[in-house]
């Protein structure tokens, strides 16, 4: 038993799809070179099996030489032996060159997918990351499967053609020219297959993606009464992606009709010239046999030139769309002029909105667009370094940019409005390191005002959550993650709206909790929140107009003295 995939060694050379396709054959190195001598030993031993046959007949049966005939039959034998020693070793190499490079490409967009963030799906689609990893992997691995059989159809191309060149060198020629031409001829048929394929690819994207879409928002669609409009396109983008299809099947169905076709009309010409050798007293009648099994197995270079074609064309459009998955650069990377993180308690502050996080307090930040005070805090997570070549934030003396992300994440977290639950044991989701005990997880939920969620799960905190939460109403959701958020420990917990939906006797619970929760070990805490009952708990209150702090102090003390304040909380209640 072997595990797949081995390391990666080096990045991957994005250039174009054939230099990524030869970059992972240069990972499997070994794999290939064996899969190619040992297809190597298999064709050349099928190539030889007419040639000996010949001898046998013209030696030991015409020439009543027994010894011979036992001799050649033997060896007719042995080569039968390495035949099928050889294609089952050959096959197992081949099996494992396309995993190894299958795998390998899940791996790698499997790993881009989890460093990229928010950069990827603004670039692509759920519909083309998905296809990508679960179709256009496995297809590119196909290539390195069969290139085990091309190269050993090469070889026995290249013996038959001594063998029959001492039988005469006419016919050597013949076979010498006219593999590669029949091969040639074949490529009138790929290229429109090529272009179908692409286009089929395509569709198959889009049609994944409005699936992928409609399945996330099902139950909001069920809602308003929009289920049929979206199974509408997705059947629209059904019909368009199996007609596609269909033009696909018709390429694939004309390129083994042109095999068929070339390789068969190749036989036949070689036979006729070989017959009317004989016929002319140039050869034997063990050296016609000898030459009708060589134009029957050179079918086999034709047909394995004709499958190779077509894989490595579907191996090329997979490239692509690897290629097109791993160049999407990360929002966020870390800096070539990296500086120390900031001790413990320096303050954060983000320049373009003027709003200051003083260490060790509650702060809270208010305006009248809640997206402009969620993208203030926002950028204090460092998400997207582009926003904040624009928008500096400092955190202490440092500029946050360059500030190595892994300080970063230990030691400020922002959880956002959009809660994001995954599947596996509600432990687990509350605490993906595992660093705490069942106590901990307890006073957190209770601390949210959670534990009640807990009581209604039969098996408590070993109830494995569904994908995204889904079996959970968005209140439970949102209190679950407030508890994963105090879970962090962060040294500075950023909460984006973190009781939208509960209701008001929840909210009043998780308010009055929230300062035992967090202002222990002098524990920083930034609440975007225009709720009153939350504003009234907390140390300092921001207020932003147009994007920039125009007052702040105690929720009291501007309740008293800004209008404009006063009016966007009363307007919460």
């Amino acid at each position: 038993m072997r595990s797949f995939p081995y390391p990666l060694t080096g990045s991957p050379d994005l250039r174009s799809p054939a230099r990524y396709l030869l970059w992972l054959g240069g990972q499997q190195k070994a794999t290939l070179a064996a899969g190619v001598l040992l297809g190597t030993v298999w064709m050349a031993s099928q190539a030889v099996m007419p040639f000996v046959l010949g001898r046998a007949l013209d030696d030991g049966i015409i020439g009543g030489d027994t010894r011979a005939l036992l001799g050649w039959a033997g060896a007719l034998l042995g080569l039968m032996v390495v035949q099928a020693v050889s294609d089952t070793a050959t096959h197992r190499a081949g099996v494992s060159s396309w995993m190894q490079a299958a795998f390998r490409s899940v791996r790698l967009v499997g790993h881009k997918i989890s460093r990229t963030g928010d950069a990827l799906p603004a670039a692509l689609s759920t519909g083309e990351v998905v296809s990508t990893a679960a179709s256009d992997a496995f297809r590119l691995g196909e290539v390195y499967e069969v290139l085990t059989r091309l190269a050993g159809a090469a070889a026995a191309w290249l013996v038959v053609t001594v063998l029959i060149w001492q039988t005469s060198p006419v016919l050597g020629v013949v076979v010498l020219v006219g593999v590669p031409v029949c091969c040639g001829l074949l490529l009138f048929v790929v290229r429109p297959m090529q272009a179908r394929q692409r286009e089929q690819r395509e569709a198959s994207g889009r049609m994944t993606a409005v699936g992928a879409d409609t399945v996330a928002g099902l139950r909001v669609l069920r809602g308003i009464g929009g289920e049929h409009i979206f199974v509408g396109r997705y059947r629209d983008k059904s019909a368009v992606t199996r007609d596609s299809g269909i033009r696909v099947a018709r390429s694939l169905a004309d390129l083994e009709a042109s095999q068929v076709f070339i390789a068969g009309s190749f036989s036949v010409v070689f036979t006729w010239v070989g017959a009317s050798l004989v016929l002319a007293g140039g050869i034997t009648p063990g050296e016609l046999v000898a030459l009708y099994g060589f134009s029957i197995f050179l079918m086999t270079p034709i047909r394995a030139a004709a499958d190779s074609v077509a894989r490595f064309i579907r191996a090329h459009v997979g490239a692509r769309k690897i290629i097109a998955v791993l160049s999407v650069d990360a929002a966020v990377a870390e800096s070539t002029t990296p500086v120390d993180p900031p001790p413990p308690g320096a303050v954060l502050v983000d320049e373009r909105s003027g709003v200051v996080v003083e260490p060790g307090l509650i702060t809270a930040v208010v305006s009248r667009e809640p997206a402009e005070s969620t993208d203030a805090v926002t950028r204090l997570g460092r998400f997207e370094d582009a926003v904040l070549e624009e928008a500096t934030v400092r955190w202490g003396a440092a500029d946050l940019r360059h500030v190595p992300l892994a300080d970063i994440r230990a030691r400020i977290v922002v959880s956002e409005a959009a809660p994001q639950l995954f599947s596996g044991s509600l432990r687990a989701q509350l605490d993906p390191q595992g660093r705490h005990g069942d106590d901990a997880i307890l006073a957190a939920l209770e601390a949210a005002s959670a534990l009640d969620i807990l009581d209604g799960l039969e098996g408590g905190l070993d109830h494995e959550v569904t994908e995204r939460g889904r079996s959970f109403s968005g209140g439970q959701r949102q209190r679950l993650v407030l508890a994963r958020a105090y879970l962090t420990g962060a040294e500075n917990l950023v909460l984006v709206e973190p009781t939208s939906a509960v209701d008001a006797h929840t909210e009043q619970r998780i308010a009055a909790r929230l300062g035992g929760a967090r202002r222990r070990d002098g524990r920083t805490t930034v609440i975007v929140t225009a709720s009153p009952l939350l504003l009234r708990v907390v140390d300092r209150v921001v207020f932003l107009e147009d994007g920039r702090v125009s007052a702040q102090g105690s929720h009291k003390d501007l309740m008293t003295s800004s209008s404009t304040y006063r009016n966007v909380v009363i307007r919460s209640e």
